[in-house]
């Protein structure tokens, strides 16, 4: 991830500038100018490419952050007299969200920067128009779609890579709001993947037109729909659960069966 070069990721800065609370505009064009544009990140030990290399780190609210400088002249200006490396945005995007850390820029300016939360970094690696900007705000679906579930659950049945099935209400802080399916599977090979493709394209034939829908990987220990999923959303398809329901005899309009 090492790199060299003098000139300044001016948009970066431009848009550094315009980031104030409850400005997502804003926000979502200064991650998509990070995405391409080049940091200046501090090394609190070794040089760049040595294999002791190691980032500065702070920590915000009980979330870790990587500290860089936006250009030369910010890295200058903050007085900073060890190493530095200098990546792409989306190169250290990639790695420091794995390891669920932050990028803070400019942490030496006055206001104390901005922090770029991981979640936000992994969509940046990912791709910016592929994953919802967030905060997002989840909550069970309120919109009555019957036919829908009782399809999908359906054909989830018939395909034995699934385990279960979630669903949650998204709302992005930019953008529309979408229903989400989490599917849970055995198995993640692509005939899985596949099948379940196929599923969803079938049952999806039910929604009404205008609604947006999407799926999740509940494996996904990054996503935060599929945590939200995790800890807050019941199954309304579980293969193991319908497996183990205990079967209740016909006794007939609640009369007990007769005895012979």
């Amino acid at each position: 991830m090492s790199g060299s070069g003098t000139a300044a990721t001016g948009g970066v800065e431009e848009l550094l500038g315009r980031v104030v609370p409850g400005r997502y505009d804003a926000y979502e064009a200064l991650l998509h100018a990070l995405a391409d544009g080049r940091l200046w990140m501090l090394l609190w030990q070794g040089r760049p490419g040595s294999f002791d290399a190691q980032y500065g780190n702070m920590e915000v609210d009980g979330h870790g952050y990587a500290p860089c400088a936006t250009s030369e002249r910010e890295l200058a200006a903050s007085g900073w007299d060890r190493a530095h490396e200098v990546v792409t945005g989306r190169d250290i995007a990639r790695a420091l969200y794995a390891e669920r850390w932050g990028l803070w820029l400019n942490p030496h300016a006055p206001g104390g920067g901005v922090g770029v939360p991981w979640p936000d970094l992994r969509r940046i690696a990912a791709g910016l128009d592929r994953m919802p900007a967030g905060p997002l705000r989840l909550s069970e679906p309120t919109i009555a779609l019957p036919q829908f579930y009782a399809l999908l659950a359906q054909n989830a049945h018939r395909t034995p890579a699934v385990r279960s099935l979630r669903r949650a209400w998204v709302q992005p802080a930019a953008g529309t709001p979408y229903l989400v399916i989490g599917l849970d599977l055995y198995d993640s090979g692509q005939g899985a993947v596949d099948a379940v493709r196929a599923i969803m394209s079938q049952s999806v034939a039910a929604v009404p037109d205008g609604l947006p829908v999407s799926t999740v990987a509940m494996s996904d220990s990054y996503d935060p729909v599929a945590l939200w999923l995790r800890a807050h959303a019941r199954p309304f398809y579980d293969r193991e659960a319908h497996a183990t329901a205990p079967v209740v005899p016909h006794t007939g309009y609640g009369y007990p069966p007769r005895t012979p």
